[in-house]
């Protein structure tokens, strides 16, 4: 499980030394040159290869890692800006939002393709597949599902064995949760019947994507709908207890973004970091990196990414979010 760790540093600004984050590191704390502050919904154990090279060649620069979920992200970053250097998240809408309100700020020596930034302000820099995550002795005697429909099929032939043990996000606390939900509404009606069917068999609602795949290793739950792939890819030793499904019906995969805040205190520093996120990592060891590379344009289609554009924000509208959710709970929670 993720285990919240609170921290209190005196010297370091008011709104990040009162928040309880899932995880806080200071990696190179004796660098001298400068120290940026990185806010993140990736697990530490995720990114840590990532940060100990960009110190390896920036050994002047500390940097200061919290994680916290998406939705806190966004409330965090909008109350104090000034408080980070750098924003990481899963929820492109969130991250798009904030970008388009003019917190992020441009850099111009960054190159990607239109498609994988937003006003040289937000940047993609992994692509990473929603997927079905089962654990393969819940399907020891019958077909592992490949579409939803299949999933549909299987949760109602066997609901004895599935209740209680089916899990998904909280998508009222889950921004990536929140962003895949309507990605999936979007592109096939099979989203709701999912989500009646996942209700009336007492669905557990998640926080994250390391809390399910715990929950799916330890036998507490068979079966998790919309999960990181990379999450359950980085479980290395779990390969006998876990299978990864990337549905065949139509895959939705986001784009992890990053943006370096208007308020930095060092915006060069800063600039560096996000300059090292989005090079280019194919001539190098994939075992060294658990989060994969951003996937090249002619695969887009097939996999069906997410586009930063400004219809990821139609669902960010209070009055279309209240709808939403409304319909969504109306599915899940069968009280």
């Amino acid at each position: 499980m993720r285990y919240v760790i609170a921290l209190i540093f005196f010297s370091l600004p008011v709104m990040a030394a009162a928040q309880t984050w899932e995880d806080r590191q200071i990696f190179n704390a004796a660098a001298e040159e400068a120290h940026i502050r990185v806010i993140s919904s990736t697990d530490t154990f995720l990114f840590e290869p990532l940060i100990a090279e960009f110190i390896r060649e920036n050994p002047g620069i500390s940097v200061e890692y919290m994680v916290t979920g998406t939705a806190d992200i966004d409330r965090i970053v909008r109350a104090a800006p000034e408080d980070f250097d750098v924003v990481i998240s899963s929820a492109m809408d969130l991250q798009l939002k904030l970008a388009n309100d003019g917190f992020g700020r441009v850099i111009d020596d960054i190159s990607l393709p239109s498609w994988a930034q937003w006003h040289q302000s937000l940047f993609a820099f992994t692509s990473e597949p929603a997927t079905i995550v089962v654990n393969r002795a819940a399907f020891a005697n019958g077909l592992v599902p490949e579409t939803r429909q299949q999933l549909i099929e299987i949760l109602r032939l066997r609901p004895d064995d599935f209740r209680g043990r089916v899990g998904t996000y909280d998508i009222r606390k889950s921004g990536l949760g929140y962003l895949f939900a309507t990605q999936d509404a979007r592109a096939s009606e099979t989203y709701w019947r999912l989500m009646e069917v996942m209700g009336g068999l007492d669905v557990r609602l998640y926080c994250c994507s390391a809390d399910m795949i715990d929950d799916l290793v330890n036998g507490e739950i068979a079966v998790a709908y919309n999960v990181l792939g990379s999450y359950a890819d980085a479980r290395t030793g779990s390969k006998d207890t876990l299978e990864i499904i990337l549905p065949s019906d139509f895959q939705t995969t986001m784009m992890r973004t990053a943006m370096v805040l208007n308020g930095t205190a060092h915006p060069n520093a800063a600039a560096e970091f996000l300059g090292h996120l989005v090079s280019n990592r194919s001539g190098r060891s994939e075992d060294a990196f658990a989060l994969p590379p951003l996937a090249p344009y002619e695969t887009r289609t097939e996999r069906e990414t997410i586009g930063l554009d400004p219809a990821l924000m139609t669902f960010l509208d209070r009055l279309k979010r209240r709808r939403f959710l409304t319909e969504w709970e109306n599915a899940v929670i069968q009280r």
